[in-house]
């Protein structure tokens, strides 16, 4: 699976804006705690203000493993 790289200024700008109609960016960290965005989110970017998200490279998504919210009581 891959995901666009984004760097920490086109984090900024993309967080909270519309790539479609009512559905929004969602930069997230990976595994490296590099920001990322969805091939999808950049496949359906349909506002010409952030075409440029179409030519950012693509990497292998790692997702980021966080630990459990309530472990387990041993």
């Amino acid at each position: 699976m891959k995901a666009g790289l984004l760097t920490v200024t086109q984090k900024d700008e993309l967080v909270g804006q519309e790539f479609a109609l009512d559905s929004h960016y969602n930069p997230v960290q990976d595994c490296n705690d590099k920001w990322i965005i969805s091939t999808q989110e950049i496949e359906q970017t349909v506002y010409p203000t952030f075409y440029w998200v179409k030519s950012i490279p693509l990497i292998d998504y790692c997702p980021k493993i966080y630990p459990p919210i309530n472990p387990p009581l041993v």
